[in-house]
């Protein structure tokens, strides 16, 4: 990497308020320090989904003894893959504990998605969030919920359990003010420190260039 990309960075935050992620997450870059280079460049967080991780564990051998592993106990294949994820998650997010403490728990976050097949079930989605934020036990995980119509129900809610949330697949300015009331609407029910809670709104800004473009 020049310097000249880890002097933009860089600059991206200290000069303008903005905090570059990456938007992939891979065993690989954990192992050979790859990830912690790029936070030495200026990353200040990361994002993961089923298809990221999906991709990663079918282009390298990197997860073959671990999931060998839990085949070999019985463990189910949708077990076996929230099994790998959360593992690489929760290692990325020690990684990225110093930024997080550093800024007062404004950066240095991790994404990790519910299943997308519960986009259109709020109940469902509450339980594996908190599942998920149960089983990781780190501050600087982001819980993703989609910006569906029940989703909206489901970022209250997890908000108020203390949950952070990122919430993907916005849009429209529409469908962002309604999920900016639900987060709102989970901070005025929450009983607990509100400080302790993080949350991010996530524009699709790929789809958004794929119509302009065309």
């Amino acid at each position: 990497m020049s310097s000249t990309v880890t002097g933009r960075l860089h600059t991206l935050y200290s000069d303008l308020g903005q905090s570059p992620w990456l938007d992939n997450l891979d065993r690989r870059w954990l192992a050979s320090g790859e990830l912690q280079r790029w936070i030495d460049l200026g990353i200040r967080g990361i994002t993961s989904n089923p298809t990221i991780f999906a991709k990663s564990m079918s282009s390298s051998d990197a997860y073959d003894e671990d999931l060998r592993d839990l085949r070999r106990s019985g463990t189910s294949v949708a077990d076996a893959y929230w099994h790998l994820a959360q593992d690489d998650v929760a290692a990325a997010a020690d990684l990225f504990r110093p930024l997080y403490d550093e800024s007062g728990g404004t950066d240095g976050f991790v994404s990790i998605e519910v299943d997308p097949n519960l986009a259109q079930d709020a109940a469902g989605t509450i339980a594996a969030g908190t599942e998920l934020h149960r089983r990781l036990g780190r501050a600087n995980v982001l819980i993703k919920v989609p910006a569906t119509r029940a989703g909206l129900p489901a970022i209250r809610q997890l908000v108020t359990s203390g949950v952070n949330v990122n919430v993907t697949l916005i849009f429209s300015l529409v469908r962002y003010n309604e999920v900016m009331d639900a987060f709102l609407s989970g901070l005025e029910a929450r009983q607990g420190s509100l400080a302790e809670v993080a949350g991010v709104a996530s524009f699709f800004l790929s789809r958004v260039d794929t119509e302009v473009d065309n």
